[in-house]
């Protein structure tokens, strides 16, 4: 599968590209600035971009009022269709966010049932119930999403509503050629509905990608060989920031030994999840972390340990921003990407792991473990890479034995002795190809 060895980048379009925060009903061709951004992505790396949503909608993307038309403060179909034409012409794939278990109030059935109540032909569209009162005063009440009544919940038993989405996804795939979705709330979605939803994206186009919001519980619930190809990998998102801060390695690593060691129980093995150090739903991975000089080493680990790294935008050179501050601190708009060290080394970084089967497929193996250091192995065709992390600021002798005299580091293309081990200077990332 194509994404398993990309690089991916997150936008979140109605912020990056400075939209008002409610839907004004003034069209504006916004989208087009990504265009811009195409050079700035090709020197990261990135070879896949993530839009959070697209679609016409109340308020902030997530609250759809209509599937098949391009929110008008972003453009029209056709300024997105020649956003995503660029995209690939520069070999970059485009994955859209599938909001499939909600619709804003202003989606266009539930405005049937606001104006026609009992009577209109989309009240089993969702789960209403005409016994009582919402707390809009609408002379019946409803379920939303985890108690957010601006969220109405679709049934997606009613099969209506499977057909209409499906028919959104085929006209994603026929008009602005997508190579994927990444379904918000999956771990919300009812699994008969997911299992169709692959089925139907295997046959309208080979290797269309799925990769499903999970929080916590088992991810394998929802990602198998009838359901989806993926999911976000929150687990290991917290242990990245909390294992640096706290200055205990051991948090990420058996983390990563729960999910990928050697062990017959090990939970995803063999297995690609999403991995982030931050994105549209939480505290920048710049604002959380308490050493700034961890910041590049927690990317360093993004890249080196199993899964598809994503970059969310603005967080390539240090952006901030907390989630107390509200979604809009995290979803800034953004004229023009900014470089420096940071990107630069998120450059290098990415151009390792994509070059690397070990890095993109490899095994799960730890050879050196303190607080404040590790040493992991990821081996795959032949091919072992030394992924070796210091995050203190004093240089570390890491002992191990990996059976080879030597290895050649990924990241800037010296060859390194490995007697009985290699040294690492402080604040330091390695990736030892021998």
């Amino acid at each position: 599968m194509w994404a398993d060895e990309s690089v991916f980048y997150q936008i979140y379009p109605l912020g990056l590209c400075g939209a008002p925060a409610k839907n004004d009903g003034v069209l504006v061709n916004r989208i087009g600035r990504v265009t811009e951004w195409i050079p700035h992505l090709q020197k990261l790396g990135i070879t896949a971009v993530y839009f959070s949503p697209i679609f016409e909608s109340d308020e902030h993307g997530y609250d759809t009022r209509d599937y098949a038309k391009l929110d008008c403060r972003l453009g029209t179909n056709a300024d997105f269709a020649a956003v995503c034409g660029a995209l690939h012409e520069a070999g970059i794939r485009v994955v859209l966010d599938g909001v499939f278990n909600h619709v804003g109030r202003g989606f266009w059935a539930f405005q049937d049932v606001l104006a026609n109540g009992w009577n209109s032909r989309y009240k089993d569209w969702f789960h209403i119930h005409f016994d009582g009162q919402s707390c809009y005063g609408d002379p019946f009440w409803y379920e939303g999403w985890e108690g957010c009544f601006n969220l109405v919940k679709l049934n997606l038993q009613n099969e209506e509503v499977v057909q209409y989405l499906l028919g959104a996804v085929e006209g994603w795939i026929r008009e602005f050629d997508i190579d994927g979705l990444r379904l918000d709330v999956a771990y919300c979605l009812d699994p008969n509905f997911v299992r169709r939803l692959r089925s139907f994206c295997d046959g309208e186009k080979p290797e269309f990608w799925l990769c499903g919001e999970m929080l916590h519980g088992d991810y394998n619930r929802l990602m198998n060989d009838q359901m989806l190809h993926s999911v976000t990998n929150y687990e290991c998102y917290k242990g990245l920031y909390s294992a640096f801060n706290s200055y205990n390695l051991f948090e990420i690593v058996h983390s990563l030994l729960r999910q990928f060691g050697p062990e017959p129980w090990t939970l995803y093995k063999g297995k690609h999840l999403l991995a982030f150090a931050d994105n549209h739903d939480v505290t920048r991975v710049a604002s959380i972390l308490t050493n700034p000089q961890h910041l590049p080493l927690v990317y360093g680990m993004l890249f080196g340990m199993p899964g598809i790294p994503c970059v969310y935008y603005g967080s390539e050179w240090g952006m901030k921003g907390e989630k107390a501050q509200g979604d809009a601190a995290l979803r800034p708009e953004v004229r023009q990407p900014e470089e420096n060290e940071l990107t630069r080394w998120i450059g290098t970084l990415a151009a390792a792991h994509r070059g690397s089967r070990a890095l993109c497929y490899g095994t799960f193996r730890s050879l050196v473990l303190t607080n404040r250091q590790c040493v992991f192995e990821r081996a795959a065709d032949g091919e072992r890479v030394l992924v070796c992390v210091n995050a203190e600021e004093n240089d570390f002798d890491a002992r191990f034995s990996c059976g080879a005299d030597s290895a050649v580091d990924l990241l800037t293309g010296e060859r390194v002795p490995l007697e009985n081990g290699c040294h690492l200077e402080g604040y330091s990332v390695r990736f030892l190809r021998c």
